[in-house]
C-alpha cells in the first residue's frame, strides 16, 4: 500500500454572507473531492490544543503524528532545516518576516508578497550592516526568512504578523517572559533598526514608485531550538517524500527523515505550478511509501481576507491536483490511499489561523465508503470517524492500530 496526504493549508473556514453563508468549501465547485468523498471515509481532527498557537508548523506536525507538546520548538528551527543550516544546541532560531508596516500599523505579514529576488537584497543589506558574531540573516522565499541568535534566550513571547494585521506595530513588540530581557531588548532593538535601513533600500524605493507594499520592517517570531524528532521510519516503519513551496514544511520534512522535492514554479500562491506538483507526487510514489502534498494558495488567501480567490483556489486544487492523483493512482500497480485534509482553518473573516477542528476524507480502495457524499465542515461532522486528535489520524490512514 502507498500513500498520498493532499494538504490544503488553510483551507477551512467559516460561513460567508456573499456565499449566501456557506464556506469557501461549500460554494466551491469541487466535484474531484466531492468523488473522493464518496469513495472514503470522513471525519475531523483536531491539528491543534487549546493551548497552543494554531500554526501551520504544530498542525501540520500533527497531521503527521507528531506529539506537538513532546517536539515542538517553533517554526525557525524547521525553517533552518530545510535551509540547510545546522544549529548549535545554543543557537535561538526564529522566523523573521519582512512586513509591510503603514501608518505605524502592520498593514501585512508578506511585504505585498515581495518577490525572491527583491527580498534576497534587503536581507543581504540587513546581514551586512546588522549582522555580527551572534547575530545572523538567513534569506528564505518571498518574505519569509531565518534570523539566529547565537546564545539568545528562549524566553520571549513575539506575536505572528499574520495573526495582527491592523495593530499598531508598538503594541506587539517582543517581550520577554521572566526577568532576563537580554533578548527581548536585541530583537526590538534589531526590529527598530531594520525599518532605518530598509525604509532608504533601493528596493522599497522602487516598490513605493511602482505602488506597492514596502518591506519595510523585519518581524521575527516562533523561536525555538534544536527539536528531537523520530523519523517516520522509526515511527511507523515508511519513508516519505515532503511537496511544497515553503520551507517550513521542508524542514518538518528533513526532522521526519522525507525526501524533499522541489517543483519549477512552486510560488505558495493562487499562481503556484498545481500540475507540476501533481505530478511529481504521484511520480514519487514510485520512490517512497509517503507522498505529502502541501498546497499553501488557500491559506494565503485568508490571510488576505479574499473569499473569492480562497474559493477559487480550492477549485483549482480540485480540478488541477486531486483530479490528476486520483486518476493516475488508479493505474498503479499497486494500491494507493489517498487522503485530503487542510492543516487549520484561515478565516478569510478574521485573516488568520483559528483552533477550530479541520475536515478531512481517507480513501482505502479496500473499505467501504461512509454515508458523507460533499466534503465540507459540516458534512464530515457525521463522518465514520468523528473527530480524532493527537496520532489517530495517521494511524487511521495507515492501518497501524
Amino acid at each position: 500500500m502507498k500513500y498520498i496526504i493532499i494538504l490544503g493549508d488553510g483551507m477551512a473556514d467559516y460561513p460567508i454572507p456573499a456565499f449566501g453563508n456557506k464556506t469557501p468549501l461549500m460554494a466551491a465547485n469541487t466535484p474531484n473531492i466531492d468523488a473522493l468523498c464518496k469513495m472514503g471515509r470522513t471525519g475531523k481532527l483536531i491539528t491543534v490544543p487549546a493551548d497552543m498557537p494554531p500554526g501551520s508548523e504544530i498542525a501540520n506536525m500533527a497531521v503527521l503524528g507528531y506529539d506537538v507538546k513532546k517536539v515542538y520548538q517553533g517554526r525557525g528551527v524547521l525553517e533552518a532545516a530545510s535551509m540547510g543550516i545546522d544549529l548549535a544546541d545554543d543557537d535561538l532560531a526564529l522566523r523573521c518576516n519582512l512586513i509591510c508596516i503603514e501608518n505605524e500599523k502592520i498593514k501585512n505579514h508578506s511585504a505585498g508578497h515581495i518577490s525572491n529576488e527583491e527580498a534576497h537584497a534587503l536581507m543581504k543589506t540587513l546581514q551586512e550592516e546588522l549582522g555580527t558574531d551572534t547575530v545572523k540573516f538567513y534569506p528564505g522565499v518571498s518574505y519569509r526568512h531565518l534570523l539566529v541568535i547565537k546564545g539568545g534566550k528562549n524566553n520571549v513571547a513575539c506575536t505572528p504578523p499574520h495573526d495582527v494585521p491592523g495593530t499598531p506595530a508598538e503594541d506587539v513588540m517582543v517581550k520577554a517572559t521572566d526577568d532576563d530581557k537580554t533578548t527581548e531588548e536585541l530583537l526590538n532593538t534589531l526590529i527598530l533598526k531594520s525599518q532605518e535601513i530598509l525604509a532608504k533600500h533601493p528596493v522599497n524605493l522602487k516598490r513605493a514608485e511602482e505602488g506597492k507594499d514596502q518591506a519595510n520592517s523585519i518581524w521575527p517570531w516562533s523561536p525555538g531550538n534544536k527539536p528531537e524528532m523520530a523519523t517516520l521510519q522509526d515511527s511507523y516503519g515508511i519513508n516519505g517524500a515532503m511537496i511544497s513551496a515553503v520551507d517550513l514544511l521542508y524542514g518538518i520534512g528533513k526532522y521526519a527523515g522525507m525526501k524533499a522535492i522541489k517543483v519549477d514554479g512552486s510560488t505558495g500562491l493562487y499562481d503556484t505550478n498545481y500540475e507540476g506538483k501533481a505530478k511529481a507526487a504521484v511520480d514519487a510514489l514510485k520512490e517512497v511509501d509517503l507522498v505529502y502534498l502541501h498546497i499553501e494558495a488557500s491559506d494565503e488567501a485568508g490571510h488576505e481576507g479574499d473569499y473569492e480567490l480562497k474559493k477559487k483556489t480550492i477549485e483549482y486544487l480540485d480540478s488541477r491536483v486531486v483530479k490528476y492523483v486520483m486518476e493516475e493512482t488508479a493505474k498503479m500497480n499497486e494500491d494507493v490511499a489517498i487522503a485530503l485534509i487542510p492543516d487549520h482553518p484561515t478565516p478569510c473573516e478574521l485573516r488568520t489561523h483559528t483552533h477550530d477542528p479541520v475536515p478531512f476524507i481517507i480513501y482505502h480502495p479496500d473499505e467501504n465508503a461512509d454515508e458523507v457524499t460533499e466534503y465540507n465542515e459540516e458534512t464530515t461532522k457525521s463522518g465514520y470517524y468523528g473527530i480524532l486528535k493527537g496520532d489517530e489520524f495517521i494511524i487511521a490512514l495507515l492501518k497501524k492500530n
